[in-house]
């Protein structure tokens, strides 16, 4: 049982090493992020079973507080409402349950965070789609490979062996783009 604890934390370990590379990336996303939300946009958020409750937590970041007091920011997960995921599911097929919600809510200037670890989630992947025709700015973070990575304007990946380790890294960026979010926008500094 040690071994599977010593693995876990030498694979984030190597994980985390890797994934200092997307420095540059994350903050790209916490700008075009800062400047929506300036500009009067929304964040929407979507994934499915861990990414489901990391949409969730992502936009009570937003929505409530991160780690300074400030007024809340427009973010919404398109996982939480279980009479849409339900309604579009039954009426319109699974594939459907975000990009239904993403065509009928968004506005020019709003943004999508999608998740997905596998990278093939046909819901995630047709939210995408969506936001590509409306213009809007999407992230997609997943694992370490992806069919098409125009699918989205910047992908985040977890160059990690496994879905545990890739969501673990999913937090990381999450918070990372909560707090330089935060910064960007109510920083007293000049």
């Amino acid at each position: 049982m040690i071994s599977i604890i010593s693995q876990a934390f030498l694979d984030l370990k190597g994980s985390l090493d890797e994934a200092k590379a997307q420095e540059g990336a994350i903050m790209g996303v916490a700008e075009a992020f800062a400047k929506s939300i300036k500009d009067g946009g929304t964040v929407f958020i979507c994934g499915n079973g861990g990414s489901a409750a990391e949409a969730q937590h992502f936009a009570a970041e937003f929505v409530g507080r991160f780690l300074r007091e400030r007024p809340g920011l427009p973010a919404v997960s398109l996982s939480a409402d279980t009479s849409k995921l339900t309604a579009i599911g039954n009426d319109y097929g699974y594939d459907e349950v975000f990009a239904r919600q993403l065509a009928a809510l968004s506005r020019p200037g709003d943004c999508l965070w999608a998740m997905s670890t596998s990278g093939t989630s046909p819901n995630v992947l047709k939210a995408l789609a969506v936001a590509k025709e409306r213009g809007l700015f999407s992230i997609l973070m997943c694992g370490r490979s992806l069919q098409d990575p125009t699918i989205a304007t910047q992908v985040l990946y977890s160059p990690a062996p496994s879905t545990p380790r890739i969501q673990e890294l999913h937090l990381l960026y999450g918070h990372l783009i909560c707090h330089l979010v935060d910064e960007i926008l109510f920083s007293k500094a000049p």
